[in-house]
């Protein structure tokens, strides 16, 4: 009976931790905000609603990405599709798009923010798309962006 408990409890913990959400900010000021508050870079998500999921999918929605994200980066989700976005929103979110040398969607920037006299400065660390490879892959090529001396 311990043991049926014990694998109960072992199958329902892993269907958890594969189902949970991560924590999007949409709002930059509030990631700015969080983000020097944690002493941890923003990932942003720059993405539109026909951008393809093989990032979602591959790689935002693995456990690993979900432990690493974490401990990491501030996640920050700029979809330049929304139209529940206000118009002072879009045009933020376009010249960060633009600043970044963003093109092609989804595309993630790893990026430091200070904000001095009412002014916001943003120093990019680097870039990163999707790539085939799986998470474990991917987080590799981010941890090379985020601690280049490693």
């Amino acid at each position: 009976m311990t043991k049926k408990l014990l694998i109960l409890l072992v199958f329902l913990g892993s269907f958890s931790m594969q189902s949970q959400n991560l924590v999007w900010k949409t709002n930059m000021t509030d990631a700015i905000a969080l983000s020097n508050e944690q002493k941890k870079p923003m990932l942003i998500l720059f993405t539109t609603a026909d951008a393809p999921n093989n990032l979602q999918n591959e790689i935002f929605r693995t456990p690993d990405f979900a432990v690493w994200s974490r401990d990491n980066v501030i996640l920050v989700k700029l979809d330049l599709s929304d139209v529940n976005v206000s118009d002072t929103d879009k045009e933020q979110n376009m010249k960060l798009k633009d600043a970044f040398g963003v093109n092609d969607f989804p595309q993630v920037c790893y990026a430091s923010a200070s904000i001095r006299k009412n002014k916001t400065t943003f120093s990019a660390l680097g870039k990163i798309s999707y790539k085939p490879g799986g998470a474990k892959s991917w987080i590799s090529e981010s941890n090379s962006i985020l601690h280049p001396s490693e």
